[in-house]
């Protein structure tokens, strides 16, 4: 191969090692492969990434697009020295904003930042991007691994990435189908996601804390562990109930900014979600979180998902065959709330 005999002492001199990032590729590519599927044109190397999207039967297909990092969570990962999961948060902050306009993702990029490339570690982040990317069904067709000395400090990275999917213009979710009456299913999160991390930080000084002791208000888990639980990803989910006929009229992906932030981006004028706070179990780590930083209660749902990452609109009178078809892919829904008339955009009663 031509990279063979790129070996530049010079560069190597000022902290950019070549050949590691050639050792790094060596180790991501079954993985980067694993995630094919049909519309994937050439293999790891080329220069563009490059994917036939399958349109038939579309009558006018339209790209959704998204992208997103991990964010200061990755602090959580230096300190825990664990990689191999905030791959998983990347693809997931990603395609679950694509999967709720009705779209499904069709590939991913990943671009990590670090300022030292150990092939090793690399491999650790991919195959948490490269898992993302199977629960997700889509495939890693490139991305960009960047070693930037005296940028980064040695031993961390920062990682990002961009997703494409696809959905015919006439079956796009984007809640101009919402009606009074209609009722929210919300699907439980996996913790705390891959938001408020700087909150979480400074609530529990993770630089000093103690991470890895088991706690009982944790179920018997660490702190360290709980909090880098990686993120649901949900698109499954939502495939499914589209298969099965289930009319979806509204989708919101419970993010930064938490229920009042993101519940009222789903709603259309007129129309407000209103969500019963006592018909979904809170995760314990929220009440750590919210007794150890005094955080007020409005503070906790406009910041976090308190164990809620995704709200789905549906027809009351699907909303039984909803919940029956999640039931049977696994997923642990609920009955949250229904769609009032208002201007707020959601009420938490």
């Amino acid at each position: 191969m031509a990279h063979e005999n790129s070996n530049s002492a010079s560069y190597a001199a000022a902290g950019v090692d070549i050949t590691a990032g050639y050792e790094a590729v060596r180790r991501i590519k079954p993985m980067v492969e694993s995630t094919y599927i049909p519309g994937v044109m050439g293999t790891l190397g080329g220069f563009g990434g490059m994917f036939a999207p399958d349109m038939a039967g579309m009558k006018k297909p339209v790209l959704v697009s998204g992208t997103d990092g991990v964010g200061t969570k990755l602090k959580l990962a230096f300190l825990m020295d664990k990689h191999d999961t905030v791959g998983i948060d990347c693809v997931a902050m990603c395609v679950n904003d694509i999967v709720c306009g009705g779209a499904a993702p069709m590939f991913f990029l990943d671009y990590i930042a670090c300022g030292k490339n150990e092939p090793g570690r690399i491999a650790d982040i991919v195959s948490g991007i490269t898992e993302g990317c199977r629960q997700s069904e889509c495939a890693l067709v490139g991305g960009e691994t960047a070693e930037m000395p005296g940028f980064y400090p040695v031993d961390e990275y920062d990682l990002a990435g961009f997703s494409v999917g696809i959905v015919d213009e006439e079956k796009i979710i984007d809640g101009s189908k919402l009606s009074e009456g209609d009722l929210l299913i919300g699907l439980t999160s996996s913790g705390v996601h891959s938001n408020g991390f700087s909150l979480v930080r400074k609530v529990f000084d993770v630089e000093n804390a103690d991470l890895k002791t088991p706690m009982e208000a944790l179920g018997g888990k660490s702190l360290g562990e709980t909090l880098l639980a990686p993120t649901k990803i949900y698109v499954k989910a939502v495939k499914g109930l589209l298969k099965k006929g289930i009319n979806i009229h509204a989708i919101s992906h419970i993010t930064g900014g938490g229920f009042y932030e993101n519940v009222p981006r789903m709603m259309k004028e007129g129309l407000t979600a209103q969500i019963k706070l006592d018909s979904f179990p809170r995760l314990p780590i929220f009440d750590l979180i919210a007794k150890q930083g005094n955080i007020p209660e409005r503070d906790m749902y406009n910041t976090f998902n308190m164990g809620i990452g995704m709200i789905l609109a549906v027809p009351a009178a699907q909303a039984g065959e909803a919940l029956d078809a999640l039931k049977a892919q696994g997923e642990e829904a609920y009955l949250i709330g229904s769609v009032i008339p208002g201007a707020d955009g959601v009420v938490l009663v």
